[in-house]
């Protein structure tokens, strides 16, 4: 499919590649997970590179590539600044997208898990962050993905359940 096409995202994870690019991963609003390709994103004159940073929502257009899809141009919508100068917050929501890219498949939309996600971390990006963020964010992921919940809502019961279909540890739970 030649072309290009444009997304509204949140980036959920990235990974070097070569000299100087990099796998993007992200969530968009219409297509769900993507992994994208950011040529030349690691040299200093990039001007993708501050866009293309873990937690932001981004505009993003992409044009389709041979194996990859190639981003082209980004724009910051909103980079939760606030979120990042508290390191609890941002551990949480690292978590956060980690539990989307763990429990998602490529190219599958998912708008309500697209909205979850911006609600969750426009919350920690201000104040109004309760204390049941994590637990209530993984009850409606699971439920809107169609892995149903264990028998027991409390957290531990929760992460058991996630990690049981994930079949891999959490690489947030390191950074407690």
């Amino acid at each position: 499919m030649p072309g290009s096409y444009k997304a509204e995202a949140i980036v959920l994870k990235r990974t070097n590649l070569g000299e100087a690019d990099r796998l993007v991963t992200v969530f968009s609003k219409h297509s769900g997970k993507l992994v994208l390709l950011a040529k030349g994103i690691r040299r200093l004159t990039s001007r993708k590179k501050g866009h293309l940073e873990l937690f932001n929502r981004v505009k993003l257009q992409v044009a389709n590539g041979k194996n990859l899809d190639i981003v082209t141009e980004a724009e910051t919508i909103n980079n939760f600044s606030n979120l990042r100068r508290n390191l609890n917050r941002v551990r949480i929501a690292y978590l956060l997208l980690e539990l989307v890219d763990k429990l998602t498949a490529e190219n599958q939309e998912h708008r309500e898990v697209y909205a979850l996600l911006c609600e969750n971390l426009s919350q920690l990006n201000g104040n109004s962050a309760s204390n049941n963020l994590i637990a209530d964010f993984e009850t409606q992921l699971l439920t809107w993905l169609g892995f149903g919940l264990p028998n027991h809502h409390d957290r531990a019961s929760l992460e058991a359940h996630i990690l049981t279909i994930i079949e891999k540890p959490l690489n947030s739970k390191k950074l407690k």
